[in-house]
């Protein structure tokens, strides 16, 4: 599985999607400009952008990465000739998720260091109103890669389903979505203005809450943003569900990958 990891990476590498998102992240070197329009919070909106630029770039190769790698190797045949190894089924979807996480998980480390800098930078010539704290921005954008993480592990399943991109790409960019409101709306169906809704709109609202991930939990730009603490007891939690969701999307891509035929 680790070959089949390592080939990955070097696939990504090889169609220069790497030079993709070092063009795109030299739009970190506006930020500073742009924030310095405010005259006010110009390090808080230097944050704040800079998050939103590296959450935006992740998102499109979640999206794109894992909506197309599966889809890619099968309308190429490349497929045909792995599976030909004494390599399962499930051991190759397992290392082509591998290698685009790490990826992922790259990326979001020179994005990072490219919102450290941009931050350094804005808080030297503006100072802050409050601290910077600096550990908290490291444990945003590393629950923000997990995010990524996670809405790849759904683009592998819909593939594994799918004969073309457009259910992986389009059923992605959806769950991401549905995802990123489901816990404002479990809030708002358990609060007194919910009170004209019918109950089947609740109970199915409470269904896909509980079947669709939700990715609001792993947003902590405001604590970063405005150096509020982070609740250990709620990063635990939200690792372990990150954990056990991943683990259960993978389960059933394989599941459905090794019966599927190949022609």
């Amino acid at each position: 599985m680790a070959t089949i990891i390592r080939i990955t990476l070097k696939g990504i590498f090889r169609d220069r999607v790497f030079q993709g998102i070092m063009v795109t992240a030299c739009a970190f070197l506006l930020i500073p400009v742009i924030a310095s329009l405010s005259m006010r919070q110009v390090t808080e909106l230097s944050l704040t952008l800079s998050l939103s630029l590296s959450s935006f770039i992740l998102l499109l190769l979640a999206v794109f990465l894992g909506g197309t790698s599966l889809w890619k190797d099968i309308e190429r045949r490349y497929t045909y000739s792995v599976l030909g190894l004494p390599l399962s089924r499930q051991r190759y979807l397992l290392g082509r998720f591998g290698g685009t996480a790490l990826f992922v998980l790259l990326t979001a480390a020179v994005l990072g260091v490219a919102t450290f800098a941009v931050v350094l930078y804005s808080s030297t010539i503006y100072p802050p109103d409050r601290p910077i704290v600096w550990s908290t921005m490291a444990v945003c954008i590393l629950f923000d890669a997990l995010k990524y993480i996670l809405l790849i592990a759904v683009a592998f399943l819909l593939s594994t389903v799918s004969t073309s991109f457009f259910l992986p790409v389009f059923g992605t960019i959806a769950t991401f979505l549905a995802g990123g409101v489901t816990q404002q709306v479990y809030e708002f169906i358990h609060s007194p203005a919910s009170k004209a809704l019918s109950p089947f709109v609740k109970q199915l609202a409470a269904g896909l809450y509980y079947i669709l991930p939700n990715f609001g939990a792993f947003d902590l730009k405001v604590n970063a943003i405005y150096s509020l603490p982070l609740p250990p007891n709620g990063l635990v939690l939200t690792a372990a569900y990150f954990i056990v969701y991943v683990g259960l999307l993978l389960s059933v891509a394989a599941a459905i990958f090794a019966r599927r035929e190949m022609r």
